[in-house]
């Protein structure tokens, strides 16, 4: 007589920060069958929350050693349907903690599911006592490596449509865009990283933004960023220097752990590019710009650091042709992506360039900074084709009107009581710094 079929019993997990709660859940449903594991790849946890600490293949490897798991497979959506479908398991097993709020909807179209291909769900208490974003908090508290930030960014542009970057001139920036998130629906929504910005961190000195802050200067500020932070960060290199200095200024950040450095292909005295043509513009040649990368990458010791060519044909007056051709020649140069700049409003220019250049170049990270361009959506960039959204000057323009106002108000009032609702409570203040209270 043959014997009967083992069940296969499908289990879905992130397995980022293992805890007692999840090894439970795995001994249960490995006693009523085969346990598969459906592993939540990257993709699909950048999809509706932050990007896991450790990469697929790390906890691949975590998940695979845990007695009881038969086999760890990828689940490349949030959903749990194609994998359903496509598996076919004979249970689903899943905590409890799914019955309300924005995972309900989900836990039904899993059991309407199952039921369609002769399966069932298996629910287990949740266990209590475990809050998995308090080990998160917890983990987070301790902060990063240089090594684990800088390869960040090559896994957000992999696993999400669009990666946001928000710019931060000092540590109180780090820790609003370290933290701060949105929730819409089954979605939270959250900046992905950071922006060490050129123009912010001269201004914030009360310099004009003509390189006049030099790189160590510069450095104590990013440091002041990076010891409170654990996202990644992208340099502003505005022209990168002399070539022969650019070298060193590549070795320094990514020694502290920055994961890419965006240099513009201009020359001469630098002047911002949201002047446009109303300030003079010199671009460098194409063949001086090319060295320049070729010595960046030369000089970079890993694999994860990127060199990102900014290209300002656009702001110098010229045609999306010539920025085109630039981009060509920059790629085979070896620059590990390109941000393509513009003033005009419209954005449409900067739907060509991107249009035309993913055409060719299928890979090769996409970034622009939608300054002007204000009103076109990140959904909308994606379409065209952009892996980076970078905002590059909010923080500051928004804390000087604040600033301002709260002073104006002091100063109209000759006492302070009427500056209190522009005022974040001094409690608050307190509580906000780690270590503090």
């Amino acid at each position: 007589m043959n014997e009967a079929k083992t069940k296969t019993v499908y289990l879905g997990m992130i397995a980022d920060i293992m805890h007692p709660g999840l090894t439970r859940i795995i001994s249960e449903g490995a006693k009523h069958g085969e346990l598969v594991v459906g592993l939540f790849t990257d993709r699909a946890v950048a999809s509706r929350k932050r990007l896991p600490f450790l990469s697929y293949e790390q906890r691949r490897e975590v998940v695979e050693s845990i007695k009881g798991v038969s086999r760890v497979v990828p689940q490349d959506e949030w959903s749990y349907i194609p994998n359903i479908l496509k598996f076919r398991p004979d249970c689903l097993i899943h905590g409890d903690d799914w019955k309300n709020g924005a995972a309900a909807e989900m836990r039904q179209k899993v059991f309407d599911t199952m039921a369609e291909i002769g399966g069932e769900v298996i629910e287990v208490p949740y266990t209590h006592g475990i809050n998995s974003s308090g080990l998160f908090n917890e983990v987070k508290a301790l902060g990063t490596t240089p090594e684990v930030r800088m390869k960040m960014l090559r896994r957000l542009i992999e696993a999400k449509p669009i990666v946001r970057i928000m710019e931060a001139h000092d540590g109180l920036c780090g820790l609003i865009i370290e933290n701060l998130e949105v929730e819409k629906g089954e979605r939270v929504e959250a900046f992905d990283g950071m922006w060490s910005s050129s123009l912010t961190d001269s201004t914030s000195k009360g310099k004009p933004d003509i390189e006049a802050v030099d790189l160590t200067t510069r450095l104590q500020d990013l440091n002041n960023i990076l010891e409170c932070t654990t996202k990644p960060i992208i340099f502003d290199g505005d022209t990168g220097g002399k070539t022969e200095h650019f070298a060193f200024t590549v070795r320094t950040l990514e020694r502290h752990g920055v994961s890419a450095v965006i240099i513009e292909d201009k020359t001469g005295l630098k002047k911002n590019s949201l002047f446009g043509t109303d300030a003079v513009q010199t671009q460098d040649s194409i063949e001086n710009f090319c060295n320049k990368i070729k010595t960046g990458k030369e000089a970079q010791i890993t694999e994860d650091f990127m060199i990102i060519a900014r290209i300002e044909s656009l702001i110098a007056g010229k045609s999306v042709l010539d920025a085109l051709q630039r981009a060509d020649a920059y790629v085979e140069a070896g620059a590990d992506g390109i941000m393509i700049h513009s003033k005009d409003k419209s954005g449409d220019d900067i739907r060509e360039f991107c249009l035309a250049f993913r055409e060719k170049h299928r890979k090769v990270p996409l970034v622009v900074v939608p300054t002007t361009y204000n009103h076109i959506y990140e959904e909308q960039l994606a379409g065209w084709g952009v892996n980076v959204v970078i905002y590059a000057n909010h923080m500051l323009r928004a804390a000087y009107p604040a600033m301002k106002a709260a002073a104006t108000s002091i100063l109209e009032n000759e006492r302070s009581l009427e500056a209190n609702p522009l005022c974040m409570p001094i409690k608050e203040i307190l509580e906000l710094i780690p270590g503090t209270k």
